[in-house]
């Protein structure tokens, strides 16, 4: 919760002493009376550090009663035990994407649009290199890239070689 620190209608200066006076109270009927220094030093006072927390959340969004509400929502759930492991399956949501936003399905053989499974994903660089040597892939462009494209891809070049010096 923020709130102001004060009224701006319950303050005044009083240049003959230079002396702030604030109000306050149920009718501003009190008054403290400092000096402006000192005002300027108490008001200061108030001003959050940098990265300090100045907004508290209370009720349903406050840390204590989520927290009570996410442990009265795991004991509900006991835990089951099994002695054997399941085994892991491996999720295919990256297919889906690949169908819903191209509209072809991943999974069928170009060649005999039969379906096709996944046998194992291949993580090792050493590995990749070695099929593509194998099978005698090349990826060589067409034509060229864009004369901007091709540019900028120098620059980057550049800029990874002398990284890689220093």
């Amino acid at each position: 919760m923020i709130r102001q620190l004060l009224s701006l209608e319950r303050l005044s200066l009083d240049e003959q002493e230079a002396k702030v006076i604030y109000r306050y109270g149920e009718g501003a009927e009190e008054a403290k009376r400092v000096d402006y220094l000192e005002f300027i030093a108490r008001v200061t006072s108030h001003i959050p550090d940098k990265g300090q927390v100045t907004v508290h959340y209370l009720g349903l969004y406050a840390n204590a009663h989520r927290g009570r509400v996410r442990k009265r929502e795991a004991s509900d759930y006991k835990l089951i035990l099994s002695e054997q492991e399941c085994p892991r399956i491996p999720r295919l949501g990256w297919a889906e994407m690949i169908r819903k936003v191209y509209e072809v399905n991943p999974l069928t053989c170009p060649q005999c649009h039969g379906e096709m499974r996944i046998i194992a994903f291949l993580t090792d660089y050493g590995v990749v290199d070695r099929i593509i040597n194998h099978l005698k892939l090349t990826f060589m462009a067409e034509r060229p890239p864009p004369p901007h494209l091709a540019y900028q891809e120098l620059l980057m070049a550049a800029e990874t070689a002398v990284e890689y010096l220093s």
